[in-house]
């Protein structure tokens, strides 16, 4: 089968309406050889295609067309200019109505099928063109798999169409596959990273192959002096040096290395790495970013108080506000804390309480925190000595904790401690990036509750820093801090989350001496 050759004219074949275009249309006929005319007797049939000047296409013995190309069985009659008869389902041929536009041949990862919603459905790369280096591969592609819907609060999200877990880093199979292990050892091998990390890495490795195939280099073999370059570009354009250092994990991962060793081990670019961290060095914010006397005194007047009268979207908030505070965990530890009988108790006077996460969660400093409990007392539980004790019972996280339990135990669908409380989802355990919403907005309304403008650029995340730097000058000692919020090292704390909350500065400390 040959491909003929068209002229293609750009102007406007439509002069009655010039003003609404048209498409550029074809001129000539194809011309198609070696196929001959259906016989009467046993229908359409395909007879062998004789080679072309450029090559040819054999079918191992004689087909009919309609097992060719049409499903077999009863058929429609014609409607609207379509074929009376669908498509095959499995049909030995089919033929492209258009070559993908894959940027990455060598994975195929990135394809999407372009139909039209008009004509039968064709497969898309079942043909493999002259100059797509992916042509070695099977007729009929695997269909597209999804998971099931992501719960979320305002609906079931639908999930992304590439899956992290099983298409990621498919270089770094390959290069494991060389090895000769089985593709049962291969999966083990990279269940060592958490699914998250394998999609950042599987999102960095394409950047890298995307920038070797315009420079024509093979992005698992380059040299050193190319890995440097595309790293060298990334200072460049103004990268973090965390941001760096995830790319080189990336390259590393699916590089085939140098000298048994790995990319990243190699002399030149660890001396790279360093001078990066020298030119870039890490800045962190110092000065809290938000006021956190103001977010707790907020939550002890309305909306958040009194509990039995409050909307449960502002309950979900206090109470995971409070959690992330008194505990200073990550958002992914306090998503795994369960209500399951063996993971949550409480103690029979009611001023204390245990909670631990689903056994099967993986905390990400494994294996040294292993499912970290939280132990949590009543703050200034009954009888109340004053009206202060009283406000100040408002913010205590056992109250707010067993209050969110009973309003949440009729319509629960999940152990998981926090779950949705908004239709259609009402009942079902949410995703980590919604209980991070959950924290941003509860600062934010109790921002807003105060008459004050929230601050912009808030995090979730900032709880810890805050929670952790207040407990240290609040007399904690830096390993029980260090223990609480799973740091294996003080240095961690002391780099990336101290943050200064003295309230008195040291000016004013050393002038009042003369008051006195």
């Amino acid at each position: 089968m040959e491909q003929a050759t068209f002229s293609v004219v750009t102007g406007n074949p439509c002069p009655r309406r010039s003003e609404q275009g048209c498409r550029p249309f074809v001129k000539g006929e194809p011309t198609l050889r070696g196929v001959a005319s259906p016989s009467s007797n046993s229908g359409p049939a395909l007879e062998e295609i004789r080679p072309g000047r450029r090559r040819s296409l054999r079918l191992a013995r004689k087909r009919p067309l309609s097992y060719v190309l049409l499903a077999t069985g009863r058929g429609c009659p014609p409607r609207r200019g379509r074929t009376g008869s669908s498509m095959a389902q499995c049909a030995a041929l089919c033929v492209p109505s258009s070559l993908p536009n894959n940027p990455n041949p060598i994975q195929g990862e990135g394809t999407r099928l372009e139909t039209d919603p008009d004509s039968t459905e064709v497969a898309q790369g079942s043909m493999a063109g002259r100059d797509n280096p992916s042509s070695a591969c099977t007729a009929m592609a695997p269909p597209i798999t999804y998971g099931p819907p992501v719960p979320s609060e305002w609906g079931n999200l639908p999930p992304s169409s590439r899956q992290g877990g099983s298409l990621g880093l498919a270089r770094e199979r390959a290069n494991l596959n060389t090895l000769g292990l089985s593709p049962r050892v291969i999966a083990t091998i990279q269940n060592a990273r958490a699914s998250s990390t394998r999609s950042l890495y599987d999102c960095k490795w394409r950047v890298f192959e995307e920038w070797c195939e315009e420079r024509r280099l093979i992005s698992y073999q380059c040299s050193v002096a190319d890995i440097l370059g595309f790293l060298q570009g990334l200072m460049d354009c103004g990268k973090s040096f965390s941001t760096i250092k995830v790319y080189l994990a990336a390259i590393t991962a699916c590089h085939v290395g140098f000298d048994g060793s790995t990319a990243g081990q190699h002399p030149l670019i660890r001396r790279f790495m360093k001078g990066a961290r020298r030119s870039l060095p890490v800045t962190r914010r110092v000065v809290p970013e938000w006021d956190l006397s103001m977010v707790l005194d907020a939550l002890t007047h309305h909306p958040f108080e009194t509990l039995e009268a409050i909307s449960l979207k502002h309950l979900s908030f206090k109470t995971a506000l409070l959690l992330a505070l008194a505990s200073a965990k990550r958002v992914s530890d306090l998503l795994a804390l369960s209500v399951h009988p063996s993971c949550i108790k409480f103690s029979l006077s009611g001023e204390k309480v245990s909670l631990r996460p689903n056994p099967a969660f993986m905390p990400k400093c494994f294996p040294n925190f292993s499912c970290e409990g939280v132990e949590l007392s009543a703050f200034h539980p009954p009888p109340f000595s004053s009206t202060e004790d009283q406000r100040l019972n408002a913010l205590c996280p056992v109250r707010a904790l067993r209050a969110y339990i009973n309003r949440t135990s009729s319509f629960r669908r999940s152990d998981q401690l926090f779950i949705s409380w908004a239709p259609p989802n009402r009942g079902n355990p949410i995703s980590k990036q919604r209980l991070s919403h959950w924290l941003v907005e509860a600062i934010s309304l109790a921002y807003e509750s105060k008459g004050v403008r929230p601050p912009g650029g808030l995090r979730a995340h900032s709880t810890r820093g805050m929670a952790a730097s207040w407990a240290l000058f609040r007399g904690v000692s830096l390993q029980d801090i260090c223990a609480a919020a799973s740091w294996a090292s003080p240095h961690t704390f002391v780099r990336y989350y101290r943050l200064d909350v003295t309230q008195t500065p040291v000016a004013h400390s050393v002038l009042g001496v003369g008051s006195s």
